[in-house]
């Protein structure tokens, strides 16, 4: 099947993840920080599925733009990492963040630590007769480490630091997301999903021109060779099949993390369903790298904009330009934000600003089945736990 619009990622002169020195400048403002970190994150659609984001976090002050594209499966290019990368990079260096914390809190010596995560998603259903539904199942967590704990007590340490990642508790809860719905410039009510109680936000479209890139010397984001094959059950492979008007597949992102020694989580995005290259991720809470939330808040973006092109491009609807500016709300970090508590996050908050000559019912549409497929909206709306593996190094 052919691509779907221009390499622009590819073409374009600019580094694919920098940090914006001129975020007040071009009006991208973090939202009010009611837990510990709320983050905005503004998405638009650069060609075929190809995107761009603005992430600005409350807690740091920083903002950083961030691009994704979609592989052979969607007919994409493949030259910037897929919306699902995202979150499983975020979630390992979120991890990594509590462990190393509860470390310092508790006095314990890591002498060496590895963390190998695979998250699994399913697709099944007809997308004409809209019953196609996008799932998320447990993660699941190796945690490869040398130090003094006994068993008992090292399963007891990770499962406390685990559970203190403010990922938790945004994936251990039924969060229903809120949307807020434009077409055209005008605001139209939702219709099956919740509607978000508040004014409409402006269309972010000016945020993404002018953008300034700061200084920074490390590689923030590269491609990698293949991944390692390995059997996936029901697993996505087929060139165009995220395409197809019926599916039934199952999709396995993983993550390996470790930490630098400066400091620096470094992460290698696992892609084993579909199988395709990897890429290395840096993720860093000091501002030399985009930290754990921003990535988080990114592939949700990614991921739910993929579903907007998947529902057009399947049903030939006319949608030529779509963003979203998307809210989430994570707590400090039970042992990084030193609460000693489990982590927690509130749904997240989206308004969707479509451009198209279709029908206010057919807009309407358009944001329920992108939610209904959305793989990481059904993480939000569904009770997920960690499964965990330890294995002494």
């Amino acid at each position: 099947m052919p691509r779907l619009g221009d390499n622009l990622i590819a073409a374009s002169e600019r580094d694919p993840f920098f940090e914006v020195v001129n975020a007040d400048e071009v009006g991208v403002v973090a939202p009010e920080n009611r837990k510990g970190d709320a983050l905005r994150t503004c998405v638009q659609s650069l060609s075929g599925f190809q995107k761009e984001a603005l992430v600005r976090s409350s807690a740091t002050g920083r903002t950083w733009r961030l691009v994704s594209d979609e592989e052979a499966y969607l007919n994409g290019y493949n030259a910037a990492p897929c919306p699902l990368a995202f979150l499983s990079t975020g979630m390992a260096a979120s991890f990594m963040k509590e462990i190393q914390a509860f470390s310092k809190l508790q006095g314990l010596e890591i002498r060496s630590l590895k963390l190998i995560l695979d998250n699994y998603y399913t697709m099944q259903g007809s997308m004409p007769r809209r019953t196609m539904v996008g799932g998320a199942e447990n993660p699941e967590l190796q945690v490869e480490i040398d130090c003094d704990l006994d068993d008992a007590k090292l399963n007891e340490f990770l499962i406390s630091a685990i559970y203190a990642s403010p990922l938790c508790g945004l994936m251990s809860d039924k969060h229903m997301s809120l949307f807020k719905l434009a077409k055209n410039g005008q605001e139209l009510p939702t219709a099956k999903v919740p509607e978000l109680d508040g004014p409409l936000f402006p269309d972010p479209q000016s945020h993404f021109e002018n953008t300034t890139p700061g200084v920074n010397d490390l590689e923030l984001m590269s491609r990698l060779d293949l991944t390692p094959k390995k059997e996936v059950k029901r697993g996505t492979a087929a060139a165009g099949s995220s395409l197809t008007e019926e599916q039934d597949r199952r999709l396995n992102i993983g993550a390996i993390a470790v930490m630098r020694e400066d400091g620096i989580t470094e992460l290698q995005q696992m892609m084993y369903s579909p199988h395709n290259n990897s890429f290395r991720f840096l993720s860093s809470e000091d501002g030399r790298a985009p930290d754990a939330n921003t990535l988080i808040s990114a592939g949700i973006g990614f991921c739910f904009m993929t579903q907007f092109g998947r529902f057009k491009s399947i049903l030939k609807l006319d949608l030529p330009d779509y963003r979203i500016v998307q809210d989430t709300h994570f707590s400090l970090g039970g042992a990084s934000g030193n609460t000693g508590l489990p982590g927690s996050s509130d749904p997240v908050e989206t308004h969707v600003y479509l451009k198209t000559n279709e029908s206010d019912e057919t807009a309407q549409e358009m944001l329920d089945i992108s939610e209904q497929t959305c793989f990481l909206h059904a993480l939000c709306r569904s009770q997920l736990k960690p499964i965990l593996r330890v294995r002494r190094i």
